[in-house]
Formats: structure tokens, sequence, C-alpha cells
């Protein structure tokens, strides 16, 4: 009778174990065994094991919506610069390669001849170029700029507080930021618009901003990566803000490289229209002081002949 009691108890723990063996950063995470592992899968039969105390390492996530993709499975659908040499994600996802701890090689190709080199967010920096290219480091994002548009809510916003629950909510909701990472906070209450910058010290590789920016996008874009689907939403005075739209700033420690060859058709048919009337204005100046040059002389002839 003891030996049912005894195995009664440990089936009933052994259930118990495979309820709680689960990822709560990462919906997509495959959990088993004793004790519990979680993986991702990012390829046919490639296992990327989990630290689901922590956010995932975006080259992870990438690898995996890849490899969904591929698969037919679901992944996505779909203020201005803090300074000059700030930019933007214009190249979309594609399949990266990552170091063994999740960071990005600083050269990708994409399973291609053409390459580029990226930062720390896997954003590339540099024009594209063949496999001679050479990315000599990986350069290091310290400075996010999330400008974020809220719905529609009652009443107004206090921007006085805005600041304080923008911190709290990536500090409880992003495996605890620190809330002095958040800068700077702007708001236009009439664009309902929020401006976050989020900043690391120069130096600092103990904290990746680039993982928070990537779950924030996902929260406001498509569907969050976390299992329990819910979304970020600050909260001002029990008012929570439920965000539309997002767009992400990278400024790396070291200023991207971009040339006129990273410029599109459109911008540069712009600069030439520009260069071009330029030009013109300057012939048509030129040709008309000749010709009041002429009238002069002319004149000036016939003076001298009456005289």
């Amino acid at each position: 009778m003891n030996m049912w009691i005894v195995l009664v108890l440990a089936a009933l723990a052994a259930g118990a174990s495979a309820q709680t063996c689960s990822c709560d950063t990462m919906k997509w995470a495959t959990c088993d065994g004793n004790p519990c592992g979680c993986y991702l899968m990012i390829g046919d039969n490639v296992k990327q094991p989990l630290n689901c105390s922590s956010l995932i390492p975006k080259c992870f996530l990438m690898k995996a919506e890849m490899y969904r993709a591929k698969k037919g499975l679901d992944t996505r659908t779909v203020g201005g610069k803090p300074v000059e040499t700030a930019f933007v994600d214009n190249d979309g996802i594609y399949d990266p390669d990552c170091e063994n701890d999740g960071k990005f090689r600083a050269k990708q190709c994409n399973n291609t001849d053409e390459c580029w080199c990226v930062n720390s967010a896997g954003v590339r920096r540099t024009d594209k170029g063949d496999k001679t290219l050479t990315c000599d480091k990986l350069v290091e994002t310290f400075w996010i700029r999330l400008q974020l548009t809220h719905k529609p809510v009652t009443g107004k916003v206090d921007a006085s507080k805005l600041k304080v629950a923008i911190a709290d909510a990536i500090h409880k909701r992003y495996s605890s930021f620190k809330k002095d990472m958040v800068d700077e906070v702007k708001y236009d209450s009439d664009a309902r618009l929020i401006v976050v910058d989020v900043k690391k010290p120069k130096g600092d590789r103990k904290t990746d901003l680039t993982h928070m920016a990537y779950y924030m996008e996902k929260d406001v874009k498509v569907l969050p990566l976390f299992k329990d689907q819910k979304k970020f939403e600050p909260s001002v005075d029990g008012n929570k803000l439920e965000m539309e739209n997002i767009l992400v700033y990278y400024v790396d420690e070291e200023a991207p490289t971009f040339t006129m060859k990273n410029l599109s058709g459109g911008i540069i048919a712009v600069i030439v229209v520009v260069v071009l009337a330029v030009v013109a204005g300057l012939l048509v100046l030129f040709f008309a002081k000749r010709r009041e040059s002429q009238r002069y002389n002319k004149a000036q002839q016939r003076e001298m002949d009456a005289m």
C-alpha cells in the first residue's frame, strides 16, 4: 500500500514539474525533460538551447522567425533622429549568423554572395559588398530612441508622470531593465506621440538594449513574444496607454559608413534634379551678365564714334 502511495505522489510530482516546465520569455519555445530544459527551433533539426530567465537574444529570435516563415508557421505580419548618425532598420528580417552566446557576427551574408556589416542589434550599418568585405568588429548600440504612438484615451495624459510610467513598464516587462536607463521622455499630446530615449554608458557590455527594443517592437507591431501575450501598456493615473505604432532609431558607439550607394533611386533623382537646376541657374546668370557686358561695350563704342 505504501508503495502505491509513493508511486502516486511521484506521478503527481512529475505532472506538476511538467506543468511548470515552460519558457515565459519565449512563446515558441519547447520545454521538456527533468530537469526542465527549453529550446527554440532555428533550422531543420537544429535546436537552440534557451535561458528563459532573461530575454532571448535577438539573433536567435531572428533565426527562429526565418525558420518558422519557411515552414509556414506564424511569425511577423509586417519624432525624428536623436542625432545625425542615428539610423533605422530598413532591411527587415534576414537569417543571421550568430555567435554561441547569441550575439550577431559582425559580418552577415544571409547565405548569399552579398555581405554587409551590422551593429549589435543586427542592423546593417555599411553598404553591401561581396564576400571580400571586411568587418573588423561588432559595433555596439548604446542609445535607442523609441517613437511610440498610443491609441486615444479618455481625458488628458499627465506628461509629467509619463517618464516614471514608461520606466516602470520597461523595468517590469523586459527583464528588470534599470529604470535610470530611460534617459528622457517627450510627449506630444496632439499627435499622441511619445519619444523615449534609452541609453547606457559607452563601453558597457553587460546590458543589451537591442533585446528590449526587439521585444517591444513585437509587443506593438504584431503579437508579444512572451508566453502570457500581455502587451507593453504603461499606466498613467490608472489609464493604460495601448501603443499602436513604433519606430526605433539606433545610435552606435561609432558612426555608420553608408555612402551614396545606399540612397534610393528616388532620393538620387531628387538630388540630380536639384543639381541640374542650380547649374541651369548659374548658366542663365552667366549669359545674362555676358549680354549686359556686350551692350555696355557697344554703347561705349557709339559714344566714342560721336566724339
